[in-house]
């Protein structure tokens, strides 16, 4: 009889887990990110009356928010974009390049741009500031390109 007894009082604790697992999951897929509107934009009526665009509509060349500035930018120096998990680089002619700032190591995010190279903190791995390709340490592949564009003095995600 003590068994049974026990029996009962494993299920009820597996069901009462359960549920509360169940709850708090549900709890997790009903939210939704503030920012995320409720309704999409009417749509465009197309009678070029003088109106900004409607907010759908993106700025012509992809990235809203610019990586670098170009002046800001040394030849031979570079800046690490944290956020973005973007290097942003000129070469000595003054060209900007843009790679990912993650190493192609471990994965660790590279941390500056000095001397020609851009410098992982984690093994001591060094990748070109025009190419992206490994000069030192123990990565072997290069850093992924991102593409970019220069407008305004400014370069932004192509």
């Amino acid at each position: 009889m003590m068994t049974h007894g026990r029996s009962l009082d494993r299920r009820a604790v597996l069901l009462t887990g359960s549920l509360a697992v169940g709850a708090a999951l549900t709890g997790c897929v009903v939210e939704q990110p503030a920012s995320s509107p409720a309704a999409p934009p009417p749509a465009s009526t197309g009678s070029g009356n003088g109106q900004q665009p409607e907010p759908t509509e993106r700025p012509q060349g992809g990235g809203v928010k610019p990586l670098a500035v170009v002046n800001d930018i040394a030849p031979q120096g570079g800046v690490v974009v944290k956020d973005e998990k973007v290097v942003v680089t000129r070469d000595a002619e003054g060209t900007p390049h843009a790679f990912s700032a993650v190493c192609t190591h471990r994965g660790c995010l590279v941390a500056s741009v000095e001397q020609g190279t851009i410098n992982c903190p984690c093994h001591g791995s060094k990748f070109d500031i025009a190419t992206g390709a490994p000069v030192g340490g123990p990565a072997k592949s290069p850093l992924a390109p991102v593409s970019v564009e220069l407008r305004d003095g400014s370069i932004f995600r192509a």
